[in-house]
């Protein structure tokens, strides 16, 4: 206690000392020392984590936007939505023991729901808001022209709110301002010191900050200045491999799309962040950059160009020069070849997958009927000649579904019976309906008897018998009567 009573005894000696100097040579100042400290305690209690701040994701369908937002907000299972959807992140600064919530809007990439940006982009939030554009791996033709695209709408849609709200356009100007200078106050990791500090080197390594406020941006940066903040997400990265497996896309055709992106993000003056949700790669470090653009914690990761799956480049740190170091690797292609004719969409490799469709077969008597059908019609279309040959042998009647075979039809009567009652009794187990249990149901036919043309039974030995003695007699009159086989005999 001692030695805090001298300690204040002391500083109030100087302190009086100081004031007495002060009104000796100069006069006294409003804001005394006391007052300054105060002001800046008071400033303190209030420096508390903005809760208006916002996050506009703009991209095509599957490219991963609600799956990555998802992922910064710690989520295993995401809930994907249509339309405009609306979430939230948890913000926590641990060395001020406060916390907030970030708000997300996801748009739907259908374009017709662009007229919904009005309910996420508005006056009122264009100053607290950072616009995310996202665009997946898995369709690198199609990565620059998703990118051009989302640009040009959230350009359109900012133009129409200027065009409506007068006020709005000195907020604009002031934001477009804001972009430039934090652009131009971009410091590489290690020198971010306090601002004013005779150590502190700006991109420009220049300490004056107005002569930096002034200075001509480099070519090709900040052409387009929608007065946000905009980060470029290229999510599904590692689908990189499966494209130099299937596709065979080489090291040069990454570093052809990859300078073409990083020409885009100039020219909107945005960070670049090549993602993996699958793999974890820069997500983390994308949720502490994204704090850094809005709530000025603190991002101490430099530029990674190395991994061609893992690109990461903070707005302020590109320029044209560094962008022309890939174009040494680039040797069957130009920097310069339009995008489309170097990446180009491949054709589909997927087989066509063909349906097996159930085959039901026909029924018997019908075919057999179709079959008689085109029997008598090439028979109709054939010469005298031709049907006095054809009538030498045995001609078999095939009865319609619904009426049975005559035994005394055929120019052989013998063969032409045994063969009419062997069909009949087909007839007679094959006709009337066919429902379970019906007349014509094998149950209900179950043990029944030819039946002869006079009505009487046939029996069944007897009828396999004939059958087999005609068809046999046929075989020998068709040897006989063969040419070759008399050829043979006559030999």
């Amino acid at each position: 206690m001692p030695e805090i009573m001298a300690g204040t005894s002391s500083f109030g000696m100087l302190n009086n000392e100081f004031a007495g100097s002060k009104k000796k040579d100069e006069p006294a100042n409003e804001d005394n020392l006391w007052s300054h400290i105060l002001a800046q305690v008071q400033a303190q209690s209030r420096n508390k984590l903005p809760s208006n701040k916002n996050l506009l994701v703009l991209g095509d369908n599957e490219s991963g936007k609600t799956t990555l937002i998802a992922k910064l907000q710690g989520v295993e299972d995401p809930k994907k939505g249509s339309g405009l959807e609306y979430a939230y992140i948890d913000v926590r600064d641990d060395y001020r023991d406060d916390h907030t919530r970030l708000s997300v809007w996801i748009l739907d990439g259908d374009p017709g729901h662009s007229n919904l940006l009005k309910f996420a982009l508005n006056a009122e939030r264009f100053p607290n808001t950072l616009v995310m554009l996202v665009a997946a791996m898995t369709t690198p033709w199609a990565l620059l022209d998703q990118l051009q695209f989302w640009a040009r709408v959230l350009g359109e849609h900012i133009d129409n709110i200027a065009t409506n709200n007068d006020s709005f356009k000195e907020t604009w100007q002031e934001c477009r301002q804001q972009i430039k200078k934090k652009w131009q106050d971009y410091t590489e990791p290690g020198d971010d010191l306090e601002p004013g500090s005779p150590l502190r080197r700006t991109s420009r390594n220049l300490d004056d900050e107005n002569v930096v406020d002034n200075l001509p941006l480099p070519e090709g940066v900040l052409e387009t200045n929608l007065g946000l903040d905009v980060v470029v997400v290229i999510t599904k990265t590692d689908y990189m491999s499966t494209l130099e497996k299937e596709h065979d896309y080489r090291d040069e055709h990454f570093d052809f799309m990859q300078q073409w992106i990083r020409k885009f993000c100039l020219q909107y003056g945005a960070g670049l962040f090549y993602t993996s949700v699958k793999e974890d790669k820069n997500c983390d470090l994308l949720y502490k950059y994204l704090t850094n653009r809005i709530y000025s914690f603190p991002f101490r990761t430099p530029a990674l160009v190395v991994e061609k799956d893992a690109v990461l480049i903070p707005a302020g740190w590109d320029n044209n020069k560094k962008i022309s170091i890939l174009h040494e690797n680039l040797q069957a292609m130009k920097p310069d070849d339009y995008y489309r004719d170097i990446i180009v969409q491949p054709t589909s490799n997927k087989k066509n997958v063909t349906r097996q469709v159930e085959v039901v077969a026909e029924d018997e008597q019908t075919f057999l009927a179709r079959q008689q059908e085109a029997l008598l019609g090439k028979e109709s279309n054939r010469s005298p000649s031709q049907r006095n040959q054809a009538s030498t042998g045995p001609v078999i009647q095939v009865a319609s579904p619904n009426k049975k075979l005559d035994p005394k039809a055929g120019t052989t009567p013998s063969g032409e019976g045994v063969l009419a009652n062997f069909f009949n009794s087909l007839l007679n187990k094959k006709t009337a309906g066919g429902s379970p249990g019906g007349p014509g149901s094998p149950s209900s036919l179950a043990g029944a008897s030819p039946i002869k043309p006079d009505g009487l039974p046939i029996d069944k030995n007897t009828m396999r018998n004939d059958a087999a003695a005609e068809l046999d007699r046929i075989t020998k009159s068709k040897l006989i009567s063969s040419p070759e086989l008399e050829t043979s005999t006559e030999s």
